[in-house]
């Protein structure tokens, strides 16, 4: 059983840490992008109900509740990116409304980004199997991969802004419009028909 729990915690860390987890970085990237090193408690709030969203959907399709084809859900994905990315950048002086609009979109593209993995995870767990010990590994190793991430990105940030006196919305125009670009790339790529 602990075996189970660290093989899926190990997942859940390398499903967002991998260098296959750009769209999932850039979304955190894009996510965070506007708050600053001392609103850590907000954002650890605002990542775990992006978890929280994730945790739900992969639920939900291990169980076979739903299914949606694997085509789609590679093109929403980026989509929520772009959303979140375009958000900051067209809301830049209305940041207490973004700052609550930001845990809706976290929580609502969890549910997005948490059938990336269903497939997967649906072959790699057994019907006999309880998906308790396994969902629990994985999403607890995705938070600490996320909480990781999260905690890089605020560092340099921090650098930036107190060392480099960086401006802050140059900082978020810069990262949104960088992330926004990339996504909108990634979405377009992935058109599904």
């Amino acid at each position: 059983m602990m075996q189970d729990f660290t093989f899926y915690l190990h997942l859940g860390w390398e499903h967002i840490i991998s260098l296959d987890a750009l769209d999932h970085q850039l979304f955190i990237l894009a996510l965070i992008a506007i708050y600053s090193f001392s609103d850590w408690k907000k954002i650890l709030i605002l990542v775990t109900a992006f978890t929280i969203g994730h945790s739900i959907t992969l639920a939900l399709s291990i169980l076979d509740v739903f299914r949606v084809p694997s085509d789609w859900i590679e093109f929403l994905i980026p989509l929520t990116i772009v959303i979140t990315s375009l958000d900051n950048i067209l809301m830049k002086n209305k940041k207490q409304s973004l700052l609550r609009i930001n845990y809706y979109l976290a929580l609502a593209f969890g549910l997005i980004h948490g059938m990336g993995f269903a497939n997967t995870a649906r072959v790699m767990i057994s019907k006999s199997q309880s998906i308790a010990i396994p969902l629990l590994g994985f999403n607890i190793g995705l938070e600490l991969g996320q909480i990781a991430i999260v905690f890089g990105i605020l560092i340099l940030l921090f650098i930036l802004l107190t060392v480099f006196k960086v401006n802050k919305k140059d900082w978020i125009l810069f990262i949104s419009s960088g992330v926004f670009a990339l996504s909108l790339k990634m979405t377009l790529e992935r058109i599904p028909f």
